[in-house]
């Protein structure tokens, strides 16, 4: 499946008590340094360890003769602790929800398992009534239909077969990606989800979503990057973290249905003869490749210092970015298939170029949410995925230190112009003041865009980070009320990262919701600080001060 993750307005991705007082107990100092680093597990071991449990309890697991299971992820803690996370087959089609991860003892002995979905996983048939050719042909009239007043042209459409977990008892469906392009040739791009017994749609929600930013250059000031000598000139590509380079797309698009491009835009790298690149205006084509660059190169120093993960995959491989896409393209986006950030240059009247420092935070954190918890990009786990980007996004922001674009708490402050009509795209001290987002959770935010949906988890982050009332910070006025009329007392950026990045590594799912998000991050703040710690009270009032019990 095909996953961009643009991001700007609504366009559009357990155990018993007594195991968990244990764990609490062991956990409170697991991410201490050990005395021997050679002890701890390696990746092959904790796989090894996981392997056996799967095989000890494939019951417990819900796993049976028809399914198989595939390691996506594993982390390791300090203490040798090790989470393994699995998606699995029924019948080798892939099964939404089907993720868990199994957690281990420092010795590989079982712990615990976090489960995207539970019950018994059996299908009277794996042959479809709907066929793959009619289900996209619906799939394409919900494209048309979400996107009502545009002219589509070049639309295709790619069905895969697969189990749907995540909407009630399994069924058979199909999962279609539908694109096309617009009048200037932009994409626009949906998933549907159609039950491939009675051609009923399940589920559907944009592969596209907009994004806005900051940056060097334009936005910047002037900032260091690595480049890679190429004979007489230079090229923007950075060797000290995995070859991240950035192109041009030359104002071209593409076309793309899962891994099959129909068209695709270039990315030429950019070359430059005295390594001194741009001159911090939009006429200069390489002034928006430094502002990406430089996005990239600071989102990965932050994952890196601060989490120890090596790249947007862990793998200490670099993406790439491309820039002057589409013609006056209002978005930027992350895509799986290329492992690469897309950037638009703004219509130039409610936005400029996407080149920005917290677009590049906000995109890449698609793709780490994409190789962890893999959060479904509907309802309110699509929130969550929304709000994990905008929380890590602002984190990188003020990881940075820049200040020609100070830390901050807005979203998208840098690339808004005055047709937008105010100074951000989101804000997360009170998110309603964008006018669509909401503050506190109720039982309708599942229908809300994931845009919106995703302000009560940026509106939890920010009190734990900061707490209620009034402050300025770099300069920016904040007033964050609570649900209750409670005072909340912040725990720090530094507490907020932390906490926010072991619960989605470790133990959300592709179907975590909020109430799951609150057990989640009550659970990091346990591991890494003690079960009634002021860090885990203070998770736990955040979460009641959004609604969130």
């Amino acid at each position: 499946m095909s996953r961009i993750r643009p991001y700007v307005r609504g366009s559009r991705r357990l155990a018993t008590a007594g195991a968990a007082a244990t764990t609490a107990t062991l956990l409170a100092t697991a991410l201490s340094p050990v005395a021997d680093a050679a002890d701890r597990p390696t990746r092959a071991l904790a796989i090894e360890n996981a392997a056996s449990v799967l095989t000890d309890r494939a019951a417990a697991l819900g796993l049976t003769d028809a399914q198989d299971t595939t390691v996506r992820d594993v982390v390791v803690d300090a203490d040798g602790t090790q989470h393994v996370r699995y998606d699995r087959t029924y019948h080798q089609l892939p099964v939404l929800g089907g993720d868990f991860v199994v957690h281990l003892a420092p010795d590989g002995s079982y712990r615990s398992a976090s489960l995207a979905t539970k019950g018994v996983l059996s299908l009277a048939s794996v042959t479809p009534k709907l066929s793959a050719p009619k289900a996209a042909d619906l799939a394409v009239k919900a494209l048309r239909a979400a996107n009502l007043g545009e002219t589509l042209r070049r639309i295709t459409a790619k069905s895969q077969l697969v189990v749907d977990t995540l909407h009630g008892t399994p069924k058979l469906a199909w999962r279609t990606n539908a694109v096309a392009q617009d009048s200037l040739g932009n994409p626009a791009a949906r998933t549907i989800l159609t039950d491939a017994g009675t051609g009923t749609q399940i589920d559907a929600w944009s592969i596209i979503e907009t994004a806005s930013g900051d940056g060097k250059s334009l936005y910047g000031g002037t900032v260091p990057l690595q480049t890679t000598p190429s004979g007489s000139t230079y090229q923007l590509k950075d060797p000290t973290r995995g070859n991240t380079y950035t192109g041009d797309a030359a104002n071209q698009t593409d076309l793309c249905v899962l891994t099959v491009c129909l068209s695709q835009a270039p990315s030429t790298v950019f070359t430059d003869a005295d390594n001194h690149w741009g001159t911090g205006t939009a006429a200069d084509r390489a002034s928006a490749a430094v502002d990406a660059q430089y996005g990239t190169d600071q989102t990965w120093d932050y994952y890196k210092d601060v989490h120890g993960r090596n790249g947007i995959a862990g793998d200490g491989k670099g993406s790439y970015n491309r820039v002057h896409y589409g013609n006056s393209y209002d978005n930027a986006f992350w895509d799986d298939t290329c492992f690469c950030m897309t950037y638009g240059d703004g219509d130039g009247v409610t936005f400029g170029p996407l080149v920005s420092l917290d677009v590049a935070g906000h995109e890449m954190s698609h793709g780490v949410t994409s190789k962890t918890a893999a959060l479904t990009y509907s309802g309110e786990s699509g929130g969550l995925n929304e709000a994990t980007s905008d929380i890590f996004g602002t984190l990188v922001e003020f990881h940075a230190d820049n200040s020609s674009d100070p830390g901050d708490y807005l979203i998208g402050e840098k690339v808004v112009r005055s047709a937008f009509g105010r100074d951000a795209l989101r804000r997360m001290d009170k998110p309603s003041e964008d006018g669509d987002s909401v503050d506190y959770w109720s039982s309708s935010l599942k229908d809300l865009d994931v845009h919106y949906s995703s302000g009560v988890a940026n509106h939890f982050a920010y009190l734990l980070a900061e707490g209620s009332g009034a402050k300025t910070i770099n300069g920016v006025s904040y007033d964050s009320p609570t649900y209750d009329g409670s005072k909340v007392t912040g725990i720090g950026r530094d507490k907020l990262g932390a906490i926010w990045y072991r619960a989605l590594t470790v133990y959300m799912t592709s179907s975590t919701n909020y109430a799951g998000a609150r057990t989640a991050t009550l659970n990091a703040a346990k591991d890494l600080y003690g079960a009634g710690s002021t860090e885990y009270n203070a998770v736990a009032a955040a979460w009641t001060a959004v609604n969130v019990n």
